[in-house]
């Protein structure tokens, strides 16, 4: 059984910091991808910011230059260090994860966390 376990949300103001972390478990045996979208009110889920195993990283173009993905790969976790909050960047924030479970196996799966909110707001 695998799980994404989400932390680091909450309230900031405009102008503010906060780093979400996702920690896998289970029985996994290798991760592909993983990453944060999010969903605000009333909107569609989006893609924010994903991490690939070889260590190349994407971002939607609203959170460039203000947000970073990292990983620890020993710690099946990933980061997203958001800076310079912005009120748009309120929503709620999921982890994704590409997953392989077994040595040699041609199919992956995706996880998805519970997600964590983030308010941007005086």
């Amino acid at each position: 059984q695998v799980q994404l376990v989400e932390s680091g949300g909450g309230l900031v103001q405009p102008g503010g910091s906060l780093r979400l972390s996702c920690a896998a478990s289970g029985s996994i045996f290798s991760i592909d991808r993983m990453g944060w979208y999010r969903q605000a009110p009333g909107k569609e889920r989006e893609l924010v910011a994903t991490s690939t195993s070889d260590g190349s990283t994407n971002y939607v173009d609203s959170v460039k230059g203000r947000f970073t993905i990292s990983r620890d790969d020993a710690k099946n976790t990933v980061y997203l260090r958001m800076n310079s909050l912005k009120p748009e960047d309120t929503a709620v924030y999921y982890c994704n994860a590409i997953l392989q479970l077994r040595f040699g196996a041609l199919v992956r799966y995706q996880y998805w966390g519970q997600g964590t909110q983030v308010t941007v707001s005086l």
